[in-house]
């Protein structure tokens, strides 16, 4: 199922630190997804094969046995974990994820297109409110000449 993560909602987690998954995604995670520390300060849900498709893009055209290689298949295997969906929608965030995200019970599920994002509430308003201020001079950039 080729599925575009997007929008934005508020979620409390549950007191065994679990994620009840929003019922619109649900179909696109019965396959089986990957929690995983994102580059940013968040969690990354995946669905498997769009996590496979992105570690590959990742090591493409990066020899494994350099050390940026190294460092990026280690970030990458190491910072991830396979999980599923319980029959009430959930999924369990485990304590390295959580530590990661600083996620409290108050967080923000985010649409990132190929996966979702779990976010510290507060943390997503202010990384989200960087965002808009900097969008302008990110778009600008596709106006500038190519160069030779």
């Amino acid at each position: 199922m080729d599925t575009s993560f997007t929008g934005q909602a508020d979620y409390t987690l549950d007191a065994k630190n679990r994620l009840t998954v929003p019922a619109r995604y649900r179909g696109a995670l019965e396959g089986g997804l990957v929690l995983a520390k994102d580059i940013e300060p968040c969690v990354a849900i995946w669905p498997t094969a769009g996590y496979d498709d992105f570690r590959r893009a990742a090591l493409q055209d990066v020899h494994p046995m350099s050390q940026r290689g190294r460092k990026i298949m280690t970030f990458l295997s190491a910072n991830s974990t396979p999980a599923g969906l319980d029959s009430a929608g959930r999924v369990p965030l485990q304590p390295f994820l959580m530590d990661h995200g600083k996620l409290t019970r108050e967080v923000t599920v985010v649409g990132a297109g190929g996966h979702l994002q779990i976010w510290n509430r507060d943390a997503w308003t202010a990384y989200n409110d960087q965002l808009a201020a900097d969008i302008f001079d990110i778009s600008a950039a596709f106006d500038a000449p190519a160069t030779a």
